[in-house]
C-alpha cells in the first residue's frame, strides 16, 4: 500500500504517467497498474483518464491529501530506525529564498560539523514553492519570511531580522548619502527581484507607502545578476543587509541603510508540524534553535 500511496503522489505531482514512472524507478505500465490496485483496494476512482492523465477525482484529490500524511509518517518512521541501526544520517533538502541564501551556511555549517553523516541539498526557492515543496514531501524544511504571507500549518524557528539597504555603485546620484528614505528611490533607475519572489512584494509594499511606483528596467530571480548591473554603475537595487555586506567591503559597491521607515522582518526555519519530527529534521531544528536563540 505504502509503495503504491508513493506512486500515486508522484503522479499526482508530475501529472504525467510517464514522468511519474520514471521518478519512482518503474515501467509506465507497472506506475498505471499500481494506481489501479489502489483504486480497487479503496474502492473509488482516483484519476481521470482518457489518451493522457487528466487530473485527479474529487476523491483522488482526498486520497492525495491523506497519502501524503501518511508517507510522510512513514518515512519519519524509517528514518528514526535508521539512527537506532547507524546513528543520524540520511538526506536533508532545503528550501531557501534568494535573499537568505547568504546566511544559509551559519546554519547548514555547524550543523553538517556535527552530523557528518547528514548530505545537505541546499535549493533556491520562492516562498510559495517552500511551501508547496514541504506539503508535497519534496523539501523538509525551508527557509522563508515567517511574518509577511501566511504559511500554513508549519512549525517555526526564528532565525534573523532582514533589514533593508540600497546597493549602489560609488559615484551614482544618491551614493555618498548616509541613509536615504523609500521616497529618495523614485530618482534612480532600479532593479529589481521578479514578482513572484516574496522580497519583491515587501519592497514594493514599502515603495508604494512612500508613493513610489516600482517599475524597474531589469528584474531577475537571481540576487547575483542584480549585483551585477549594480556594479555597471547604471543601476541600484533594494537588498538585504546581509546580502549587501558581501559586496561592499572592497569598496565597488555602497550599501546605505534606507530609513522613514527602517522596515524589518522576521526570517526562519520552517518544516511540516509533526510530532515527532524526523532525527534529521529535529537535530536541525535543534541547531538552529541553539544558534539563533
Amino acid at each position: 500500500m505504502i509503495d503504491k500511496l508513493e506512486m500515486f503522489i508522484a503522479l499526482a505531482k508530475e501529472r504525467h504517467f510517464g514522468r511519474a514512472a520514471e521518478a519512482c524507478g518503474v515501467t509506465q505500465p507497472s506506475l498505471s497498474s499500481a494506481i489501479r490496485q489502489l483504486e480497487d483496494q479503496l474502492g473509488v476512482q482516483l484519476v481521470f483518464r482518457g489518451s493522457r492523465f487528466q487530473g485527479l477525482t474529487p476523491e483522488g484529490q482526498r486520497v492525495l491529501d491523506r497519502a501524503l500524511g501518511i508517507v510522510g509518517d512513514v518515512r519519519a518512521l524509517r528514518d528514526e530506525m535508521r539512527v537506532v541501526r547507524t546513528g543520524l544520517s540520511g538526506n536533508l533538502r532545503i528550501g531557501v529564498i534568494p535573499t537568505a541564501l547568504p546566511m544559509v551556511a551559519d546554519l547548514t555549517g555547524p550543523f553538517t560539523q556535527k552530523h557528518p553523516n547528514v548530505r545537505v541539498s541546499i535549493l533556491s526557492r520562492t516562498s510559495v514553492e517552500i511551501l508547496t515543496g514541504i506539503e508535497a514531501l519534496d523539501l523538509e524544511a525551508g527557509i522563508t519570511y515567517l511574518d509577511n504571507e501566511p504559511l500554513g500549518r508549519v512549525s517555526q524557528v526564528p532565525l534573523y531580522t532582514e533589514f533593508y539597504r540600497l546597493l549602489i555603485a560609488p559615484g551614482s546620484e544618491l551614493a555618498g548619502r548616509r541613509q536615504v528614505s523609500w521616497h529618495d528611490l523614485s530618482a534612480i533607475p532600479l532593479c529589481l527581484l521578479t514578482s513572484d519572489m516574496q522580497n519583491r512584494r515587501i519592497v514594493n509594499q514599502h515603495l508604494g507607502e512612500a508613493g513610489v511606483d516600482a517599475v524597474p528596467m531589469i528584474e531577475s530571480n537571481s540576487t547575483m545578476a542584480l549585483v551585477a548591473h549594480v556594479l555597471t554603475g547604471r543601476w541600484a537595487s533594494v537588498v538585504p543587509k546581509k546580502l549587501a555586506d558581501m559586496f561592499v567591503a572592497d569598496g565597488r559597491l555602497h550599501s546605505i541603510p534606507i530609513v522613514e521607515p527602517e522596515a524589518e522582518h522576521s526570517v526562519g526555519l520552517i518544516a511540516a508540524r509533526r510530532d515527532p519530527q524526523t532525527p534529521v529534521l529535529q537535530a536541525l531544528v535543534d541547531e538552529a534553535v541553539r544558534l539563533f536563540r
